[in-house]
């Protein structure tokens, strides 16, 4: 049974921090490539970052330069350092699970809400 748990979401002012987690199970957590999307209402879900299972990274433009990704594969937990934080970045943040270029056994978490607002 494969189970992506997001926490660590809530409402901050702009310009403040938040930092997300992903709780894995279920899967062999150090093979896995793992990332963070969301999707803001009316909008389509987007990339927000990416770490493979060997430690390199993807950010999106709108992100790259405020939010870090890591991961602890003896905690099978990922997490998404997120500062600077603009209103735009309000959105339901999801985390995935893949194995790098695989097209099947993609997984996905139930989202945790961000509200930037002041």
């Amino acid at each position: 049974q494969v189970q992506l748990v997001e926490s660590g979401g809530g409402l901050v002012q702009p310009g403040g921090s938040l930092r997300l987690s992903c709780a894995a199970s279920g899967i062999i957590f150090r093979l896995y490539t793992m990332g963070w999307y969301r999707q803001a209402p009316g909008k389509q879900r987007e990339l927000v970052a990416t770490i493979n299972a060997g430690g390199a990274t993807t950010y999106g433009e709108s992100v790259k330069d405020r939010f870090t990704i890591s991961r602890d594969n003896a905690k099978t937990t990922m997490y998404l350092q997120m500062n600077s934080l603009k209103p735009d970045d309000t959105a339901v943040y999801y985390c995935k699970a893949n194995l790098g270029g695989a097209a099947v056994g993609v997984y996905w978490g139930q989202g945790t809400q961000v509200t930037v607002s002041s």
